[in-house]
């Protein structure tokens, strides 16, 4: 289950902080129940949940994205996501480091790839043990439904539908659904069913991906 940004705890200031650094769901909410214990009082909001974080002991996954490109790229993929799912992924009960990469040319991966990657990244982690719990790694390629994480993607992908959550509301919405127009600088645009054209910042996504199969 990924980031999904409803909210019963804390106040605004510290949903927005959590959502920086929550990398799902369960992380989430968990964060801000310690986040409860931690005794916050207003002006300690960064403080507070940099205690629950801490006492969560998630990984970093800008560091573990720093150490997987490298590998991706040694074989010839582009890196598409990492993320992490406490509650498991693709069926399992434990947690879960999910590597989704592709070849430029292909936009897919198949399982010999995905075995090559897999493979690189377990002897690189078996070396420096970057995630202190047992957890179980998952490669793949991003599928039909993929994940637009990149700025390139929106360029990419102009002229397909696009479900869009926004890190922080726009004119009230925080979701958007319609077309992809394109990226002019580091804005994207997109033909919302409801509104029409609307553009924000790349630096404002929360989530997105393709609606290829609704």
């Amino acid at each position: 289950m990924v980031l999904q940004r409803k909210l019963v705890y804390g106040c605004s200031k510290c949903k927005r902080l959590a959502y920086r650094w929550a990398q799902s769901y369960t992380a989430l909410i968990l964060t801000l129940r310690n986040f409860g214990r931690a005794g916050a009082t207003r002006g300690r909001h960064q403080k507070a949940l940099h205690i629950a974080f801490e006492r969560l002991k998630l990984p970093d996954l800008e560091k573990l994205t720093a150490l997987i490109a490298p590998e991706a790229e040694a074989l010839g993929f582009a890196l598409v996501r990492v993320a992490w799912f406490e509650t498991g992924g693709q069926g399992s009960d434990e947690p879960t480091l999910q590597v989704m990469a592709e070849r430029p040319d292909t936009r897919q991966l198949h399982i010999n790839d995905c075995a090559a990657l897999s493979h690189r990244i377990s002897d690189l982690f078996d070396e420096l043990d970057p995630i202190v719990e047992a957890y179980r790694l998952e490669v793949s390629s991003p599928g039909i439904d993929r994940p637009l994480t990149r700025l390139a993607d929106f360029a990419d992908w102009a002229g397909h539908e696009v479900k869009v959550e926004l890190a922080e509301p726009m004119d009230g919405r925080r979701n958007i659904r319609g077309d992809i127009v394109g990226v002019d600088g580091e804005t994207i645009a997109i033909d919302d069913r409801k509104s029409g054209r609307l553009t924000f910042a790349f630096s404002n996504l929360g989530s997105a991906k393709l609606l290829l199969t609704d």
